[in-house]
């Protein structure tokens, strides 16, 4: 293994290495590392310090795509909590073209006679427009490998060898189409199940078995079901008929939610796509129901799906975070944020979401699920959050000479970031047109955790902390367990700390006092708006999914770009977010809760992408 694909390997499992001054600095959650790892990270450290230093070095030559001012390596790095030169950083790209072009994707052969015409024109079209965008189109025998493995029934000693066909590491997807399954078929998914059960309970003893080996314990007899050698990075894209109900927008977005997530957990996939001769749908775990026109099928690959393939939904691991606790009775914020969710109840805007267990039935997929969700037990859908002021050390802001006499830090570009003697950061960007050297702040968001009601949060277990200095920290109520607790932060919190930590550069009166946030999945239409000083933007962004930097940069930019257009006198933001929802901001809570309450009352703010059109076809003139 060479030292890339150790450092991915150890990445991946949830162990951070970066260079502190020449010196290699591990850090790995008890017990993860066994003694002959740590003895090869011992025996290799040479070669991880050299690997790793030159890693730093083509990163700062090759910025990439910039702002007026800030490089995206510099702000995915910030927002990331990446500034001690973790490995694994990757810096974020936001241009689908660019996407694209790392993509690999294979189409599985279709099974015999398949006669869907709508979906296999649409399957060849969309094969083509892939590689019209500069994904490398895979044939089945270079994505796919043969697997033989044996399971053995305990009592009687029955061994039975298994070969099947797993998609390799490096496949980013793997598209197919829906299938549904004969007599034979449910007869055989019936008894692979009744033998993963037995299984899972004499021989693992209910320990814990990966995801990739699931899917190949049950592969055989579930059809829509792909054995994926890494699961995590290889998402799989049924393609079906439209399903009329769910991209109707006349019908509740409540009633939509079930509808999405069985058809999620029906063809077991990660993305599926909806094909009719006049629309395209597109469903994911955000459960958008966004409808494109067949004729914007252009539109559609480059800005819907090739985003979706690039950046998977996925949690963000607790080794990411720094874990502390705080009172949550000594918090304002954390009052006020139990009440803002309380009273955004009437809207009908923040679903309670459903738990795992509820949802699916089978326990071969209710293990593969749980994998893969990183142990949380439950989804839900929206968030509420309150940023605290941002909090300084010092001049928050400083001339040009003072900036001229600051230190430069480590793997970050100098023309961007310094820092004083205390180690307090500094940033060079623009405002209005004009150069300005601020501090960066400490950043704390106060947040309701994964999968909690956020209509009725609970003060004591419900409420976190998150911290953004140069790392990533978490907060916990104090008392609580992490593992009893189920706390996991939520799946958006690079968009919250994104969202603080902007508003504290560009727009330091939104947050002063703090800024109240309130994601939902749907839209506010224009006329919800006041004139002079409330602003949306974002509508044309690729629509990445939540839980990625990349969400998090948009939303940063977001800020950055409503500041130099208009002002910093923003009463009130809204962030679109493309296939997902809406991230609205405000400098007070009262305001925003008024707000909100007078727009869902007047049908002006929905669930689901009703409104989104009016906001596509009217951003030009704003």
């Amino acid at each position: 293994m060479n030292v890339s694909e150790l450092l991915e390997d150890l990445t991946q499992k949830g162990v951070q290495l970066w260079t502190d001054n020449g010196k290699l600095k591990v850090n790995s959650p008890k017990g993860l590392l066994s003694a002959e790892q740590r003895t090869e990270l011992a025996q290799r450290k040479t070669e991880i310090l050299a690997f790793l230093q030159r890693s730093n070095e083509t990163t700062n030559d090759n910025p990439g795509t910039k702002t007026q001012d800030l490089s995206l390596q510099t702000i995915g790095r910030l927002i990331g909590g990446f500034c001690r030169k973790i490995a694994g950083f990757t810096p974020p790209i936001i241009d689908p073209k660019a996407m694209a072009k790392k993509l690999k994707v294979a189409f599985r052969p279709l099974p015999d006679g398949y006669n869907e015409e709508t979906i296999l024109k649409f399957r060849e079209e969309l094969e083509d427009k892939l590689r019209g965008n500069g994904v490398q189109i895979l044939t089945w025998e270079e994505a796919t490998k043969q697997v033989d493995y044996e399971i053995t029934i305990p009592f009687i000693n029955w061994k039975k060898n298994i070969t099947t066909n797993v998609i390799k590491t490096g496949v980013s997807a793997v598209v197919d189409v829906d299938k549904h399954p004969s007599l034979l078929g449910k007869m055989k998914i019936f008894v692979v199940e009744l033998l993963y059960k037995f299984y899972s309970r004499f021989i693992l003893k209910d320990r814990q078995l990966s995801a990739s080996k699931i899917m190949q314990f049950i592969s055989w007899a579930e059809e829509n079901i792909l054995p994926l050698e890494d699961p995590t990075n290889t998402q799989v894209i049924m393609l079906t008929k439209l399903n009329k109900e769910f991209v109707d927008p006349s019908i509740p977005y409540q009633k939509k939610i079930p509808i999405g997530v069985n058809t999620l957990i029906r063809t077991f996939s990660e993305i599926v796509i909806g094909v009719s001769n006049e629309k395209i749908s597109i469903l994911n775990m955000n459960l958008s129901d966004s409808v494109f026109p067949a004729e914007s099928v252009d539109q559609f690959v480059c800005n819907s799906l090739i985003p979706k393939i690039y950046v998977p939904i996925l949690p963000l691991s607790l080794s990411r975070f720094e874990i502390g606790e705080y009172d949550p009775e000594e918090s304002i914020y954390a009052k006020q944020l139990v009440r803002l969710g309380k009273e955004l109840a009437s809207t009908g805007l923040l679903p309670s979401g459903f738990k795992i267990d509820d949802v699916i039935k089978r326990k071969s997929h209710r293990d593969i699920v749980d994998w893969m969700a990183n142990g949380r037990t439950g989804v839900s859908y929206g968030f509420v959050a309150y940023a605290e002021p941002p909090q300084y050390i010092g001049a928050v802001e400083i001339s040009e000479q003072e900036w001229e006499n600051l230190s430069s830090i480590e793997s970050f570009s100098r023309d961007e970031l310094r820092q004083n003697e205390i180690g307090r950061r500094y940033i060079k960007t623009r405002i209005g047109g004009k150069e300005v050297f601020k501090q960066l702040p400490d950043i704390w968001v106060i947040s309701s955790r994964s999968g909690a009601n956020k209509t009725n949060l609970n003060l004591e277990t419900d409420v976190l902390r998150l911290g953004l200095q140069d790392r990533l920290l978490l907060q916990l109520p104090k008392g609580m367990d992490l593992v009893v607790g189920d706390i996991k932060p939520s799946y958006d919190l690079y968009v919250m700390v994104a969202i603080a930590l902007a508003a504290a550069l560009y727009a330091p009166e939104l947050i002063k006092n703090g800024t109240p946030m309130v994601h939902f999945h749907g839209y506010p239409s224009t006329q919800w708006f006041e004139p002079d000083n409330e602003y949306y933007t974002g509508v044309h962004n690729p629509s990445v999914p939540c839980g990625t930097y990349e969400s998090g940069v948009f939303n940063f930019l977001g800020i950055h770009d409503l500041v130099n257009k208009y002002g910093s006198d923003i009463a009130l933001a809204s962030l679109i977010e493309p296939d997902h929802g809406t991230n609205i901001i405000a400098s007070d809570w009262e305001h925003l809760i008024a707000r909100i309450k007078t727009g869902v009352e007047k049908g002006q703010i929905d669930l689901g992408g009703k409104h989104f059109p009016s906001l596509k076809e009217a951003i030009t003139t704003r």
